[in-house]
């Protein structure tokens, strides 16, 4: 992956088996619930769900997690970094062996790589499932939500936990994709076991910046409280004008107090930081260990995180 300011193609070659989609550049910053189980009658008079309770999660207590691309020495930094879980935007690891201990969590990427190989190879690597990524966004899968919504059965057929799929921005608002995503799928009766976000901030100030996590956090509670959230991508970026990145202190501040955050709220079920291996660039940017197995600053962190 060239760089952490933009995810590439090259990620989306790693991250998204057989799809024949491309992404070139995802540049997003952040900005009723009720159970998708529908009930009948049955023939006795008694009440039914057509689609199964939430399942429960079948990872762990530890919260943290990695998302990664293969990088030299990742076994190493997996374990050294103390998470519980990691994904690669892929049904399949892809070649990262992972520690004992460490889950791998397979995704669906998007549209085109909903297929039947795809599906049993995810069922296969793990059971949890990590649905679409940024339908919202042209750059990333660029879905409708009725077309997710129509593909959404062949997810639930693996029997496997669903997570929803993960919105660039917008999940605590009415009217937006993930609102109307959930919406559909009470209507039709589909299950999503919990929901995933993505945040990115441009406020390099750790202490405001870890407030407006846990503003939209706390928000997309409000809005699916039965739900679990599991937070797959965030970090500090500015993909608008001006310094991409804080400084490396400034960044570990950041994963510090906002881990802290992440800990405290028991509806946060797990988390991962973007990203845990530093750009192929070469420069640390994000990125919390570098190809040597060393963690940046940010890394050492997330490594006392928890």
């Amino acid at each position: 992956m060239p760089s952490l300011t933009k995810r590439t193609t090259a990620l989306v070659a790693t991250a998204a088996v057989a799809l024949t989609a491309s992404a070139t550049a995802a540049t997003a910053v952040n900005k009723s619930s009720g159970d998708t189980a529908k009930v009948t009658t049955s023939s006795s008079g008694t009440a039914v769900t057509e689609a199964s309770a939430a399942k429960k999660d079948t990872i762990g207590s530890v919260k943290k997690g990695a998302a990664l691309w293969k990088q030299k020495g990742i076994t190493k930094s997996l374990k050294n970094s103390g998470v519980s879980w990691f994904y690669n935007w892929s049904p399949t690891p892809n070649g990262v062996k992972a520690p004992k201990g460490v889950d791998f969590v397979p995704m669906i990427w998007g549209a085109d790589s909903v297929t039947t190989a795809n599906l049993a190879t995810a069922k296969k690597n793990g059971d949890t499932l990590l649905g679409f990524n940024e339908p919202d966004l042209a750059e990333q899968s660029n879905m409708s939500v009725t077309k997710a919504l129509n593909l959404w059965p062949k997810l639930e057929k693996t029997n496997m936990r669903l997570g929803s799929p993960a919105v660039a921005w917008g999940a605590d608002q009415n009217g937006q994709w993930l609102d109307k995503f959930m919406k559909g799928a009470k209507k039709r009766g589909y299950r999503v076991d919990f929901i995933t976000l993505h945040w990115y901030g441009s406020d390099f100030n750790s202490k405001n910046a870890t407030q407006q996590l846990k503003s939209y956090i706390q928000g997309v509670h409000k809005k699916y409280p039965k739900k679990k959230i599991w937070i797959t991508e965030y970090s500090l970026i500015n993909f608008g004008a001006g310094s991409k990145f804080p400084t490396a202190a400034n960044q570990a501040t950041f994963v510090k107090q906002s881990t802290a955050m992440l800990q405290k709220l028991s509806y946060v079920e797990h988390y991962s930081w973007f990203a845990f291996p530093t750009s192929t660039n070469g420069k640390d940017e994000t990125g919390l260990y570098r190809p040597n197995g060393t963690a940046t600053k940010a890394g050492k962190a997330y490594r006392a995180a928890g």
